[in-house]
């Protein structure tokens, strides 16, 4: 019994221009022609695609799928195998990117509706990098303080940012002045000028413990977008990011049993 191509089209779900595609490229060639030239295919046609389209849905390209059938010794399930391994790594990536773009969309909803004018205002030239953000989300998404922290963020109006970018501001000048003044990154100057941004960040975030504080302080040294969120690249000095670790971690040896308060 021989069929049509419209017919082998409505049996498969395919197109006809794909089956003349597969004719033309010799991965399945009907096996007779109608007295009028038109193709005709046969059962064992028929079971050759099935097992093009199987390799198809697994995303093998139409030259394996070819090299596959043409081979009565290949080893199909070496292919099979190898295909596996590169749709679970597959899988893995886009489960990867579809988290990513979820927390990128929650990174944004700060809660705090201003407009550009507004948060000019307010953040001047300290920058949000948002793949930073987003990356640092994903990191700490399930840590407690993390999560509070995000919390009270949503939760401040304009006015509380004013209020807390102006008292970053207050501290990154002395913070500056410390640096510049070559005051020693253990000396009690620059000591205090850590236990305050510790301080702040309870305030205005999360409670932090000299020991987060510690990891905070690794992250600004570690990634120049982390330490841009306090010290806008314009007023940054080389080693700066460094001395405030020192500084930080200094301090906590000095107060080993910081709360976080």
């Amino acid at each position: 019994m021989s069929y049509s191509v419209g017919q082998v089209s409505g049996f498969a779900g395919i197109t006809v221009r794909t089956l003349h595609h597969y004719d033309k490229t010799g991965l399945l060639c009907p096996s007779d022609r109608s007295p009028a030239g038109y193709r005709q295919y046969s059962d064992a046609d028929l079971a050759r695609l099935q097992q093009i389209l199987f390799y198809r849905e697994l995303g093998f390209p139409l030259e394996e799928i070819a090299a596959i059938l043409a081979d009565p010794q290949a080893n199909a399930l070496d292919h099979l195998r190898a295909r596996h391994r590169l749709l679970n790594e597959q899988i893995v990536k886009l489960r990867r990117l579809v988290e990513v773009a979820e927390h990128a969309m929650e990174v944004q909803q700060t809660g705090v509706e201003l407009t550009p004018q507004e948060r000019f205002e307010v953040f001047g030239e300290v920058a949000f990098d948002l793949t930073y953000a987003t990356q640092a989300h994903l990191k700490w998404q399930h840590s407690e303080g993390h999560q509070r922290s995000m919390a009270r963020a949503a939760a401040h109006s304009k006015d509380d940012w004013a209020t807390l970018m102006a008292e970053a501001a207050d501290w990154r000048r002395r913070l500056l002045a410390a640096f510049d003044a070559e005051e020693p990154a253990d000396g009690e100057r620059a000591m205090d000028l850590a236990e305050e941004h510790r301080r702040h960040i309870s305030r205005w975030f999360t409670p932090c413990p000299t020991a987060m504080h510690g990891r905070i302080a690794d992250d600004f040294a570690a990634d120049p977008r982390a330490f841009a969120l306090i010290v806008p690249p314009t007023e940054q000095r080389p080693g700066l990011a460094a001395y405030l670790r020192t500084a930080v971690h200094a301090n906590a040896v000095r107060h080993p049993d910081g709360d976080g308060s």
